[in-house]
């Protein structure tokens, strides 16, 4: 058992993405599945599916990749971790390359974008960066 699941989903992905794989599996949950919406809400997946298996869930992520075979994913870093956990208040909310990557967030009104959550002022615990 990993120590941070989430680190895990987002290790899995960059090493799926350095061998051009076209889908990876990842053990599911409902944080792991929320980031999964939200990357293919942002554009930077072209789906996503939970599967349920005899016994555990897993999420099957399919990558995107430009005409050139070129990753839409550039860098997916993971922000806050369990030994130091990264908090931002609504105004201190970061952009992601002057707006053109995205943070995910967890808020009082669930995961959402960094976007998001300067929208609805709220903050949260920074999960991760991506662009």
């Amino acid at each position: 058992m990993t120590s941070d699941p989430i680190a895990d989903m987002l290790t899995r992905i960059r090493n799926a993405i350095k061998a051009r794989h076209s889908k990876v599996d990842v053990p599911a949950s409902k944080l792991k599945i929320e980031i999964a919406r939200i990357l293919k809400e942002e554009g930077y997946i072209l789906n996503y599916k939970v599967a349920e298996e005899a016994p555990k869930k897993t999420i099957k992520i399919y990558l995107k990749y430009q005409p050139n075979t070129k990753p839409v994913i550039a860098s997916l870093d993971r922000i806050s971790r369990p030994g130091c956990r990264v908090f931002a208040g609504h105004e201190e909310v970061p952009t992601v390359l002057g707006g053109l990557g995205v943070s995910i967030l967890t808020t009082p009104k669930g995961v959402m974008t960094g976007r998001d959550a300067r929208k609805q002022g709220v903050g949260g615990e920074v999960l991760c960066e991506i662009s």
